[in-house]
């Protein structure tokens, strides 16, 4: 039995705190370059040779590719991530708005002529044709499509 035991006592605190320290800087620097290199591929004004120059850079030499790559473009970089985040938005937006039926609603004039239609068809009784129609005429009903707003008048 001449294997060493390490305890817990054999591994300071401090050193703790450093491995803490490198490991969280080691996962930073992962996500830094991943960011990088999705930034390099989301870039439309950079041509195909620029892309695969600075994939090189950033793949062979790491740390200097990275680090030139913040100074030269850093700024770029962010307004990419803002314009990128706002076109999802109004992608976004726009399915909602397609989904939902944000289209207008209809005119009281079509909606009485839809109930007159029901009622000549038989579909539905005098007594309730005048429900709706006096419910058509007081503006009971929602005001706007659901997901949209209007201005106070």
């Amino acid at each position: 039995m001449d294997a060493q035991m390490y305890l817990a006592y054999d591994y300071p605190l401090l050193s703790m705190f450093w491995t803490m320290l490198w490991f969280f800087l080691w996962i930073l620097w992962f996500i830094l370059l991943f960011r990088i290199i999705g930034d390099i591929f989301r870039d439309d004004a950079l041509g195909g040779w620029g892309k695969a120059g600075w994939m090189a850079f950033v793949i062979l030499l790491p740390f200097l590719g990275v680090l030139v790559y913040v100074i030269a473009r850093g700024k770029s970089m962010g307004r990419r991530e803002i314009d990128h985040a706002r076109e999802k938005q109004q992608a976004f937006d726009a399915y909602v708005r397609e989904t939902a039926g944000g289209g207008s609603r209809p005119s009281r004039a079509e909606e009485l002529h839809r109930l007159a239609d029901l009622r000549t068809r038989g579909d539905i009784s005098e007594e309730e044709f005048q429900r709706a129609k006096a419910l058509v005429l007081n503006d009971d009903r929602p005001s706007t499509p659901a997901g949209t707003t209007t201005a106070p008048q």
